[in-house]
C-alpha cells in the first residue's frame, strides 16, 4: 500500500483472503472493520499511535489530558539521559497534531495528518524514544527480556532506530508509558485459534491491532460489541 494508514475497509472474505477460515470467523464475528498501515517497519507504532489518537477525537476533553500527559513526557526523556534537542521537534510536532484535533475532529483531517510521511514518522520517532527511555528508566525489570550486550545498547540499535520492528518487551513498556491498555490479536499458530495479547495483563482494551507476519493493523469491533 502507497498510504501510510488506509481508510477504514469493512472485514470481508476479501479483506482477509489468506486467513484460515477458523480464525477468519474469529475475526468477523468479533469486528467489523479494518485499517490498514503500511508495513515499513514502523507498523506497530503508527498504528497505535493512530488508533490512540482517533480514540480521543470524540471523547470531551480526552485530547487535551493526552497532549497533557504528552508534555509531562518530555521530563520522562530528559531524566532517561536524552538530549532535548533530540526530541524537541518531535515533541512539538505531536503537539500540534493534538492541538489541531481538537478543533477539528473529522476523520479525514486525522487521516491526512498521518500520512503525510514527514508529521507521521516526527511521531512515530517519538513514540520509539519514550519507549527507550521508560525501558532504561525500568532497567532492572527490563534488562532481562532482551538479547544485547545491555539495555542501553538494545535500546538505540533496536529501538530508537527508524524502520525495526519491535517486540513484546517494546510494546508492554510504551504501554505502561502510555497507561492503555491495548488487545493484540495474532493469527500467528498452527492451531487454527487466534491468540489473544492483553497488555497490561488482566486489562480492559480499550484498542484493538492485529499481528500476522510480523506486522500490525488496527481492528474496529463491531458496534453491538463496543462497551
Amino acid at each position: 500500500m502507497s498510504r501510510l494508514v488506509s481508510i477504514k475497509e469493512a472485514i470481508s472474505a476479501e479483506t482477509l483472503e489468506e486467513s484460515e477460515a477458523e480464525k477468519y470467523q474469529d475475526i468477523c464475528h468479533q469486528f467489523g472493520f479494518i485499517r490498514r498501515v503500511k508495513g515499513d517497519g514502523n507498523c506497530f507504532y503508527r498504528a497505535l499511535c493512530f488508533t490512540l489518537v482517533e480514540s480521543l477525537l470524540h471523547g470531551e476533553s480526552a485530547i487535551q489530558r493526552f497532549r497533557d500527559k504528552l508534555l509531562r513526557s518530555h521530563q520522562v526523556l530528559l531524566t532517561a539521559g536524552f538530549d532535548e534537542r533530540a526530541f524537541k521537534d518531535l515533541l512539538n510536532t505531536f503537539n500540534s497534531v493534538l492541538e489541531r484535533l481538537e478543533t477539528d475532529t473529522c476523520e479525514e483531517t486525522l487521516l491526512s495528518l498521518f500520512n503525510d510521511q514527514a508529521t507521521s514518522d516526527s511521531m512515530v520517532q517519538y513514540l520509539r524514544l519514550l519507549t527507550s527511555a521508560h525501558l532504561q528508566s525500568n532497567t532492572d525489570f527490563f534488562q532481562h527480556f532482551v538479547e544485547a550486550p545491555n539495555l542501553k545498547v538494545y535500546c538505540t540499535q533496536e529501538v530508537e532506530a527508524m524502520a525495526m520492528e519491535c517486540d513484546h518487551v517494546e510494546i508492554l513498556a510504551l504501554a505502561e508509558e502510555l497507561d492503555i491498555s491495548l488487545c493484540i490479536i495474532s493469527m500467528e499458530g498452527s492451531d487454527g485459534h487466534l491468540t489473544y495479547h492483553i497488555i497490561p495483563e488482566g486489562s480492559q482494551p480499550s484498542l484493538y491491532l492485529l499481528y500476522k507476519t510480523s506486522h500490525y493493523d488496527i481492528l474496529y469491533k463491531h458496534r453491538e460489541h463496543w462497551k
